[in-house]
């Protein structure tokens, strides 16, 4: 479950990789299965209402209850009610679902680069194409990975 074990509940047991904490594993617990990025990414362009959701990623509608469900329960998703008469929900991004855009967008590039021939959409920023980078939060400078290290922060190895 975690997302900070959905804001405050009981945190859960961190997945390891060979024995070692791994976050990207922890993370796909949460969203690698194959039906939550996409409902993230509907959400994310507006489409809040189950059956806007249902229609636009083709999930079956069981697995997608099911998976609003869960992603609900994680903290990424929240569920709020827009009509009382017959019961009515929409679902909104949570922080930590609003996190995952720059995931999506790396997933699109990615995907644009290696799985399609034809990228279906170009995502601009103003009158460009929007690429995605990374640049590091204290120095300003673009990331170089050949040049990042990476530092234990737990004991737990």
């Amino acid at each position: 479950m975690s997302v900070r074990a959905a804001q405050n509940r009981e945190p859960l047991q961190t997945p390891t990789v060979r024995g070692r904490p791994c976050a990207i594993a922890a993370a796909l617990e949460i969203v690698g299965d194959r039906w939550s990025l996409l409902i993230i990414r509907e959400v994310n362009l507006g489409h809040h209402r189950f059956g806007e959701i249902a229609r636009n990623t083709g999930a079956p509608r069981d697995r997608l209850a099911a998976r609003l469900k869960e992603l609900v329960a994680a903290g990424v998703l929240e569920r709020t009610t827009y009509q009382e008469a017959p019961p009515r929900c929409g679902y909104y991004l949570s922080e930590a679902g609003r996190d995952l855009i720059p995931v999506l967008q790396v997933l699109r590039q990615w995907g644009n680069r290696w799985a399609v021939e034809q990228p279906p959409i170009s995502m601009r920023h103003r009158d460009h194409e929007l690429s995605v980078g990374h640049t590091c939060d204290a120095c300003g400078e673009p990331v170089d990975y050949a040049e990042v290290s990476r530092v234990r922060v737990t004991d737990e190895c």
